[in-house]
């Protein structure tokens, strides 16, 4: 299927498709399309509207969505190994159970994106507003974290071992059973240094004035 500029919106699409066929979507309306378990492999999705679509357990593997987006997108339990997404609007996406090995978020608006309970051995943020998103348990261990606003993020649990972050905020951020060990936090704004926070940055690097800054919190002044 190769489609452009279609009004696709409520409707049922997963039966439609062929798979092993390649599959372009080119500014579509796909507002509460049902795509659930479809073969959608390596298939594009090119500023293409995605309100309220139904993703569930759709085969995603390699799918690559650029622009476009929409609110409330339902990925649960999809398969979206090496997919990318680029500039996408994924404010309320839901990723619930989906495989995602080797996922790359470029360029993306996440706000209140849940990503907890999400399978896989990890996934690539850059450039990305991630802010009130629920990425409890993901792990980012050994990822450079470049441009990315965790700002009041519920960050519990996750694994950012050996993660180097540039341009970030962690404000707010929710860090309960967080790992930071031997991570690079020097380019993240790490919000008020609270006991909590400050035993979740426990084995990773921060710089002179991040330093300061938390002394300057429990009244010791450095001269």
């Amino acid at each position: 299927m190769n489609v452009t500029g279609a009004d696709l919106s409520h409707t049922p699409l997963a039966d439609r498709l062929e798979p092993g066929e390649p599959h372009v979507f080119r500014e579509c309306d796909l507002t509460e399309a049902d795509l659930g378990g479809a073969a959608l492999g390596g298939a594009r999705f090119e500023a293409c509207v995605l309100d309220g679509a139904d993703l569930r357990k759709a085969d995603l593997d390699g799918a690559v969505f650029r622009g476009g987006g929409g609110m409330r997108i339902r990925f649960d339990d999809a398969d979206l190994v090496d997919a990318t997404f680029t500039d996408v609007d994924l404010a309320s996406a839901r990723f619930g159970g989906a495989l995602l090995t080797d996922v790359t978020f470029t360029g993306c608006r996440m706000i209140g994106a849940s990503l907890t309970a999400s399978r896989g051995t990890g996934f690539r943020v850059s450039g990305c507003n991630l802010t009130l998103a629920n990425l409890g348990g993901c792990s980012l261990r050994g990822e450079v974290i470049e441009g990315v606003r965790f700002d009041d993020a519920d960050l519990s649990g996750c694994d950012f071992t050996g993660a180097t972050f540039s341009d970030c905020r962690l404000r707010g951020a929710k860090l309960i059973r967080t790992v930071f060990a031997q991570a690079d936090l020097r380019g993240a704004d790490l919000g008020e240094p609270d006991d909590a926070r400050l035993r979740a940055f426990a084995g990773a690097t921060i710089n002179p004035v991040q330093a300061a800054a938390i002394l300057a919190a429990r009244g010791i002044t450095v001269v």
